[in-house]
């Protein structure tokens, strides 16, 4: 079994899920006490938030890197970003080990691929929803992005800094997510990400009729089977 690295506390909330879910599946698949072999950096996720608002994008590289280095050293022999924000720094984040990081965007890209999706609905942090990082890579596999107005931008983003990656999980705030998901069906979207690894606490496919494609689920199911893979 391969051993997993995970770059987590971005935040704790949704490691915690990744966790969960990473052993869940190596248990489903090999039975018996099977569980994951798995390595966690938890970063102070404070640090990271006040450079996102800075623009300083490249010192939270620095601090991922710094960490991906180490656990590449402690014997990990591949890494998680537990963050689709985050992946802003990919590149920054996989020059800077020898061992493969496998990237939350393209494992759902490869999802809405694979079940014939071609017009998806994006929602996630602003950086994730506005900037170019994610949606290029989606737009590289011939896939249409679809991303809310403007005010429900700002709703979503507001949501994930100041209550899911707090714990608060708000009745309230499901149903504006629900009414932002319902729109994007309207505007034609074929289905949704849940494009912020916190999002899947609060809302789950039995809120809403529009397919969901959950990263978190997504990013941790696919690291499991690596895991335990012969590739």
């Amino acid at each position: 079994m391969k051993t997993i690295g995970i770059l987590g506390g971005m935040s704790w909330e949704s490691t915690v899920s990744y966790y969960q879910i990473i052993n869940e599946t190596v248990k489903e698949k090999l039975g018996g006490l099977h569980s994951a072999k798995i390595l966690l950096h938890s970063v102070d996720f404070a640090q990271i938030e006040a450079c996102q608002q800075k623009g300083e994008w490249a010192y939270c590289g620095e601090i991922l890197a710094k960490a991906a280095v180490g656990l590449e050293k402690a014997g990990a022999d591949f890494l998680l970003i537990a963050t689709n924000t985050m992946h802003k720094v990919f590149d920054q984040i996989q020059s800077s080990v020898n061992i493969p990081v496998l990237n939350i965007a393209k494992v759902t890209s490869e999802a809405l691929l694979a079940d014939g999706v071609q017009k998806v609905a994006l929602l996630g942090t602003k950086y994730t929803m506005e900037q170019d990082f994610y949606k290029k890579i989606l737009l590289d596999d011939h896939l249409q992005v679809l991303v809310p107005s403007a005010a429900q931008r700002e709703c979503v983003n507001r949501i994930i800094f100041q209550e899911l990656c707090r714990g608060e999980l708000k009745a309230e705030s499901r149903e504006e997510y629900k009414r932002i998901i319902k729109e994007m069906a309207d505007a034609g979207a074929q289905a949704c990400i849940l494009g912020c690894t916190e999002i899947g606490l609060l809302i789950g496919q039995q809120d809403v009729e529009l397919p969901l494609y959950d990263t978190t689920l997504l990013h941790a199911r696919a690291a499991a089977m690596l895991s335990i893979s012969d590739d």
